[in-house]
């Protein structure tokens, strides 16, 4: 009796995983561009402004920063992560703009949020910090992104949650790679 091959086996278990990544439905602000990172030879998520990820899987999760803040949250003995990446530290206005990723305060809900559905603790998670910079020349009144780290860094110290490292300020562009179950 021959087996039939399913598409899973045929793509091999890189392959199979993007299948089942993009196959599952997504929550609100769950990033869902999943696909193959050649340079990396992993499997990787793009985080856009706004959205988070939590896995239990060497992934790689990536987001590009300019004055937006990117938190990379690490369970050390759940071996859990995930990543978000926010605009300003507060939304005003309505009721449903202010419930959105874009805004840390609602960012930073949501992350901690699924990281503790998925069996972390806040006193086993530890931070890394990246962005906030000032990358347009001449945009120094606003202080976009001093605002954004004094934000994440403060709600990061309300929740006694430790950063262990942190890439913030300055005047330059970063791309964060982050793999949620080595915390690496």
């Amino acid at each position: 009796m021959a087996l039939a091959s399913s598409p899973a086996s045929v793509l091999g278990a890189a392959g199979s995983r993007l299948a089942r990544l993009k196959a599952q439905a997504r929550k609100p602000g769950e990033a869902s561009f999943f696909f193959y990172d050649a340079h990396f030879k992993n499997d990787a998520v793009k985080i856009l402004p706004g959205e988070y990820f939590v896995d239990d899987e060497d992934i790689l999760v990536m987001t590009t920063l300019g004055s937006c803040i990117a938190a990379c949250l690490w369970d050390r003995e759940e071996q859990v992560g995930g990543m978000n990446h926010f605009m300003l530290p507060e939304g005003g206005g309505a009721a449903a703009l202010a419930a959105s990723g874009r805004y840390g305060s609602y960012a930073m809900e949501l992350l901690i949020n699924e990281m503790i559905k998925r069996g972390a603790t806040r006193s086993t998670m530890e931070a890394k910090v990246f962005g906030g910079g000032a990358v347009i020349s001449g945009m120094n009144t606003i202080n976009v992104g001093e605002r954004n780290t004094t934000f994440v860094l403060d709600y990061l110290r309300t929740e006694r949650i430790a950063v262990v490292s942190k890439d913030v300020m300055d005047i330059y562009p970063r791309k964060v790679c982050f793999l949620p179950a080595s915390g690496k």
